[in-house]
């Protein structure tokens, strides 16, 4: 009888989605900025966030890890929410999960192969050698030569800034990668190659991925799935503050005024809001 029930469990677990919010509300202060979000991403799927700046989107990427914890409702990671985590426990399920800050986050005063390397120092038992190994691994990975590891972040262009950060977000081989408008201040042949790689990464590495940006090109390019957020203060009462959940082709054919004009980067009607407000 076991052994008739383990495929079945083991099929269950691989449905069951490695990342579940539920009902999400965060509150800063007294000002709310997401609202009774409810968001599954299924194990190997890429799904892109997008919406305009102070929708909530990078406070819904670091809730994803623990790093804003939820006013109420509930984010959960492989099962288990993140809530109910000691900090030893969460520790430990941080280091099989990837993030790619904005700006890359580099430590300026270590050199790029420290700054690869800093994860490992913190979770592995690794002899330098071994270690090294590792980091001139995900380098060439993203494209980078041995020869970058002396260099300080400052030496760096924008690109490479970000193909550091990747590269020390998969140092642990994450199972979840989250990347923070990953292609921001970067030249369209540059943000391609930034793209690709997130694709390579995915099919190489077998990882899920939740990918922010304004970037609709990114999305289309990435995604699996579009998730749209919009800002809580302009919703309609009672209105979900999520106006698109679906595969990319699908957000042409939206008939939701504002996502259009999103997409297709039209003002609209938000020049005529900013006029409203600046005169109260």
């Amino acid at each position: 009888m076991e052994n008739t029930n383990e495929p079945e469990q083991q099929e269950e677990g691989e449905n069951t989605p490695l990342v579940r919010v539920s009902h999400l509300h965060i509150d800063f202060s007294r000002q709310r900025v997401l609202s009774d979000i409810n968001l599954s991403v299924a194990r190997g799927e890429t799904v892109a966030v997008i919406g305009e700046s102070g929708c909530g989107k990078t406070v819904l990427l670091k809730s994803m890890i623990g790093l804003l914890p939820p006013t109420s409702g509930s984010v959960e990671f492989d099962g288990q929410d993140l809530r109910q985590l000691k900090e030893r426990e969460m520790a430990n399920q941080r280091t099989r999960i990837g993030f790619v800050f904005q700006q890359a986050a580099l430590f300026d005063s270590m050199t790029v192969g420290q700054n690869v390397a800093f994860p490992l120092r913190q979770h592995r038992s690794l002899s330098p050698h071994e270690m090294k190994q590792l980091v001139l691994a995900r380098l060439a990975e993203v494209g980078l030569p041995d020869s970058i590891i002396f260099k300080k972040p400052a030496e760096l262009s924008g690109g490479m800034r970000k193909r550091v950060g990747l590269a020390r977000a998969l140092i642990l081989s994450p199972e979840l990668m989250l990347y923070d408008e990953p292609t921001t201040g970067l030249d369209p042949i540059m943000s391609d190659v930034i793209n690709q790689l997130i694709m390579r990464t995915r099919q190489r590495d077998h990882v899920t991925s939740v990918v922010v940006t304004h970037d609709m090109r990114t999305a289309r390019t990435v995604a699996d799935r579009v998730v749209m957020l919009y800002p809580y203060s302009r919703l309609r009462p009672g209105e979900s503050q999520i106006l698109f959940d679906g595969p990319p082709d699908a957000i042409d054919q939206c008939d939701d005024r504002r996502v259009r004009q999103f997409v297709d980067g039209q003002a609209g009607d938000r020049l005529m809001e900013m006029r409203e407000l600046s005169e109260t």
